[in-house]
């Protein structure tokens, strides 16, 4: 794993299109969970949950 630094992460900052006044609202951990949602972006999920699903998940009651 590379070291984090700031200038490693100011690059990452740029390459989700985030300004400084962005940066202003935000803390590193929000960043963060921004580039780990963009890199799953990228993945094939093999199932798609459906209604059903989450109802099971959340039953009502």
């Amino acid at each position: 794993m590379r070291e984090a630094t700031g200038a490693t992460f100011m690059l990452r900052c740029a390459e989700l299109g985030l300004s400084r006044e962005d940066l202003d609202d935000m803390t590193v951990g929000m960043v963060y969970d921004m580039l780990i949602e963009q890199a799953n972006d990228q993945e094939k999920y093999p199932y798609k949950a459906t209604q059903a699903d989450i109802n099971r998940f959340f039953p009502k009651g």
